[in-house]
């Protein structure tokens, strides 16, 4: 069965294409014009696909491989058959998806199933609205009283935009997405069943009286967003997610959270309101982090965290709760050998032991 059956068939690169394409060197000028049609692992791949390698757990692999070429770091040229063209370069993995993004460009960002540049019959759109030229508008979407789609944009089926709502150009905004209260910058992915600008989690004393949630959710350029994530507006001032920021699936961002450029986080993440993060802060699977905690810039929290107090620039921290990377590794050696050396003491090592 062909594996690229939903994507287009790329037409090829040749070996001299990716070389200058990623920097690799090639040695063998005489296989310069080969052509690559695809890529694959090692294990899997034929004799017109390109695969890569940079760790040794894969050594064995390599020695097999029936790929045409193979980006490497240069240490695995001895290791390699001598069927496979070498492409050394300094970052393989690197280098494999920058001729894996050139071979497939249309899985970079979510196209439309139905007809492009089109407003498909059975959607939904107020006559305030303002779209912008190239707008795609799949069946059930709707679009509500003066927002304003941006040329380029994709709104998949049923989608519903809020009034007032601002997206920027060349957007995609994937099927089943609810967007209110919110002003979306250019290039920005939202991937299917995300809610955003819904009201934050906000109750005071003990009549559970509702705080009112006036703020905005501001997302800015290159942000992408994975499925079913959630992200709140602000109560009294904005939630706002900053550029390029790359959020996975099954996230939840609390209102008046502020995540800055370039931050990384990774699935199951909830981020309690008013959080701050900085610049190029990366979060791991299902953090936690209390409210008004700051992570600092190129701050960094292991997978399962709780973070209950604010998190030093340039830092790792990690455990529950959460703590320097070293102290953290320590106290968890200590536990360890404080545990063996309890079950040793306790286990009975003869019959009588136990009488």
């Amino acid at each position: 069965m062909d594996n690229r059956r939903f994507f287009d068939r790329p037409a090829g690169l040749t070996v001299a294409q990716i070389m200058s394409l990623t920097g690799a060197e090639c040695r063998d000028a005489a296989r310069l014009s080969h052509v690559i049609t695809d890529v694959a692992p090692l294990e899997l791949a034929g004799p017109n696909d390109l695969t890569f390698i940079e760790s040794n757990k894969y050594v064995d692999a390599l020695a097999t491989t029936r790929a045409a070429a193979c980006l490497m770091l240069q240490r695995f040229e001895s290791h390699a058959p001598s069927t496979l063209i070498l492409l050394p370069t300094e970052r393989p993995y690197r280098a494999f998806v920058n001729v894996h993004s050139e071979l497939y460009p249309q899985s970079l960002r979510p196209i439309s199933p139905f007809e492009t540049n089109a407003i498909a019959q059975g959607s939904t759109i107020h006559p305030t609205a303002r779209l912008g030229s190239g707008i795609t508008v799949d069946p059930g979407a709707v679009i509500g009283p003066r927002a304003e789609i941006g040329a380029g944009s994709i709104i998949a089926a049923t989608a519903v935009i809020g009034a007032d709502v601002v997206i920027g150009r060349d957007c995609s905004i994937g099927a089943g997405c609810s967007i209110t209260h919110a002003l979306i910058g250019e290039r920005v992915v939202i991937h299917p069943g995300c809610r955003i600008g819904q009201d934050g989690f906000g109750y005071i004393g003990a009549t559970q009286q509702k705080v009112p949630q006036t703020g905005r959710v501001i997302i800015q350029d290159d942000v992408e967003i994975g499925a079913g994530t959630t992200i709140d507006r602000g109560g009294i001032r904005d939630t706002i997610i900053g550029e390029a920021t790359k959020i996975d699936n099954l996230c939840q961002i609390g209102h008046n959270v502020v995540i800055g450029r370039h931050c990384v986080i990774v699935a199951q993440t909830g981020l309690s309101g008013s959080v701050t993060l900085e610049d190029f802060v990366v979060l791991g699977g299902k953090v936690a982090i209390a409210s008004h905690v700051t992570i600092g810039r190129g701050g960094r929290v292991a997978g399962g965290s709780g973070v209950m107090n604010d998190v030093p620039p340039g830092t790792t921290w990690g455990g529950y709760p959460a703590r320097p990377r070293m102290q953290w590794l320590r106290q968890l050696v200590t536990l360890a050998r404080l545990t063996k050396a309890g079950e040793t003491n306790e286990a009975p090592s003869t019959l009588s032991d136990r009488n």
